[in-house]
């Protein structure tokens, strides 16, 4: 007998002894396991993979719908700006006629008692001249000249 033969002879009882242990079945069962947790770590990935893709869409979806809501809130507030501003300048403008009108008013009253008040001087410097030409009893044409002048000269002096 030879090295070969002794060789395979232990090389057969080798297979039988890893038979006899079930060697073998447990090699296939651990691998099968180990395959097993990869495949079930490939699928929770994937399911973790499909859930941020949707989340992400989400997100997306309520970016967008912010933006839009912040652009329509911004075409409010700014149509809303032009209405005050435009209710602003025409409230302005009746303020400013309002204070023309009274100013007016008040320009118009003093006029009138401008005139009232150089009518009343005019009234009472003729009441003066009539009682000193009463009361002096001059000729009528030098009171007439004298009392004209007189009377000018003083509704010139009142009127500067």
């Amino acid at each position: 007998m030879t090295d070969t033969f002794w060789e395979l002879i232990a090389l057969v009882l080798f297979f039988i002894l890893l038979g006899i242990l079930k060697i073998p079945s447990w090699v296939v069962r651990t691998l099968d396991h180990r395959a097993q947790r990869i495949y079930n770590e490939l699928e929770e990935a994937r399911c973790l993979r499909e859930e941020a893709q949707q989340l992400l869409a989400e997100y997306q979806r309520k970016r967008f719908e912010a933006e839009k809501e912040a652009k329509a809130i911004i075409e409010v507030a700014e149509r809303e700006a032009n209405i005050l501003m435009v209710e602003t300048h025409k409230k302005i403008l009746e303020y400013i006629e309002h204070h023309d009108r009274v100013a007016e008013q008040k320009i118009a009253q003093a006029e009138i008692e401008a005139v009232n008040t150089v009518r009343s001087t005019a009234i009472n410097l003729a009441i003066v001249v009539a009682e000193k030409i009463l009361s002096e009893g001059i000729n009528k044409e030098e009171t007439n000249n004298h009392l004209f002048q007189a009377s000018l000269n003083e509704i010139r002096a009142s009127l500067n």
